[in-house]
């Protein structure tokens, strides 16, 4: 882990700040999951229980308890067990868990239905996931039926339940240096991955073969994951936007669309790049490639503190739909009239990016109070503009069937305006045709 512990301290205090007073918070660590049979999805934490902990384990709970005596952030877990550690690896236990993430205080989990009613009895106000997992809810209502059944020796359950998100993923929404010091280190592996995919695209093969370099540079920098599963699309599969199958022959002639990044410590990245299979552009590719190039670069300099999240996707959507005009492809209509009717939305069906942090659709809301979100210092975003023209649509020039085209950037807004963390990428023609052919 390379985030500091200091980092899990002050995020814990951050949201103890917002919790109204005699309250707690209950986080549950993500359960693992069977992939088959008798065999375990790899595992991952849960974002919001990583946030505020650190901690990579299953079977744990974190408990937030502003004032409490003994200490604020309290950890259960899984005991240290030699014997079981022999075949499924090393137990933090709650002693390593206050000596090396800095836990006020940790209890074996086996003991948190003994623990834990005690601990949210006076409380007032309890936060946590409602509804994420009914498993962990039908185990808060029991704590809380523990405690209405001594009501009569006075003691004293919480009249409000209060869904911990709210507070919790705009406080996530905000990256700190810490972050964003691991978010560029992620952008750095996954645009030398996707340099790599280019440059492998040359001897042929199969869309598998790039999505194997892809994973192959990821890993080699110590990434053990995708933020998501890789699209490589080739020819028209470069028009199907969560295309995942990666199995098409790779031909020359055909344009490629990788949309892929690797998770660095629980972090990801997400690039997009579209490239020729032979190395060079075809002129109808160039044309549309230049357009989509160009909408990015009007997304990427509306993002800056002062703009509202929609300010991107406006700048992105008139240079597009100018192009789409301009090749005549969109026919007998300005573009204002092209925009009030969306007569893009054939070619472009997706907004211009989203919120990016320990989840790649990260959270975060997009609207405040009915209007869009103001951009501010610290908010990641992605940038990625696309024009997709369907391989059976008749109502465009032949020339132009089967092009799919996306461009995607990682972009964090700075005091004076934006930073791209993901710019070792090559994306226009001249450099990456100059990549490939080395």
């Amino acid at each position: 882990m390379s985030m500091p512990i200091k980092e899990f301290a002050a995020r814990r205090k951050a949201l103890s700040e917002l919790m109204a007073p005699d309250s707690i918070a209950i986080v549950p660590a993500a359960p693992e999951r069977v992939r088959n049979r008798d065999v375990l999805h790899p595992y991952r934490q849960d974002s919001d229980f990583y946030y505020l902990t650190g901690f990579e384990e299953p079977d744990a709970v974190l408990a937030l308890i502003p004032g409490r005596e003994h200490g604020e952030a309290v950890l259960f877990c899984k005991e240290r067990n030699p014997e079981k550690e022999l075949w499924d690896g090393f137990l933090m236990g709650p002693e390593g868990a206050i000596e090396k993430l800095g836990f006020d205080d940790a209890f074996p989990i086996a003991d948190i239905d003994d623990i834990l009613p005690g601990m949210i009895e006076g409380r007032s106000r309890v936060y946590y996931p409602l509804g994420k997992d009914k498993a962990f809810d039908n185990q808060v209502m029991d704590w809380v039926k523990t405690i209405r059944s001594k009501v009569r020796t006075g003691a004293h359950p919480p009249g409000e339940f209060v869904a911990l998100e709210h507070s919790l993923h705009d406080l996530r929404l905000y990256k700190s240096a810490a972050e964003i010091k691991v978010m560029a280190k992620a952008g750095k592996i996954s645009a030398e991955a996707h340099c790599n995919a280019m440059k492998r695209a040359r001897q042929g093969g199969h869309e598998y073969n790039l999505e194997a370099e892809l994973l192959h540079t990821f890993m080699s920098h110590g990434a053990r994951s995708t933020a998501y599963p890789s699209i490589v699309g080739s020819g028209a599969n470069g028009c199907i936007l969560h295309y995942i199958e990666n199995r098409a022959p790779l031909k020359d002639g055909d344009l490629v669309l990788i949309d892929a990044g690797c998770e660095l410590d629980n972090y990801a990245s997400d690039i997009t790049r579209t490239f020729p299979v032979s190395g060079r552009f075809t002129d109808p590719q160039r044309a549309v490639y230049e357009i989509v190039l160009a909408a990015q670069d009007a997304a990427i300099e509306a993002v800056k503190p002062g703009n509202h999240w929609n300010h991107p996707h406006e700048a992105a959507l008139n240079v597009l739909t100018q192009g789409l005009i301009d090749l005549g492809i969109l026919k007998g209509m300005t573009l204002e009239e092209a925009l009030e009717q969306e007569a893009f939305r054939p070619f472009f069906m997706h907004r211009t990016g989203h919120w990016l942090g320990l989840d790649v659709h990260d959270v975060g809301d997009y609207r405040v109070g009915g209007a869009w979100r103001v951009l501010e210092p610290g908010m990641v975003l992605t940038v990625e503009p696309g024009l997709y023209i369907a391989p059976d649509n008749m109502d465009v020039d032949e020339q132009w069937r089967g092009i799919g085209i996306r461009i995607e950037d990682d972009v964090v807004v700075t005091k004076e305006g934006c930073r791209v963390l993901s710019e070792g990428a090559p994306k226009t023609i001249a450099d990456i045709e100059a990549l490939m052919a080395d």
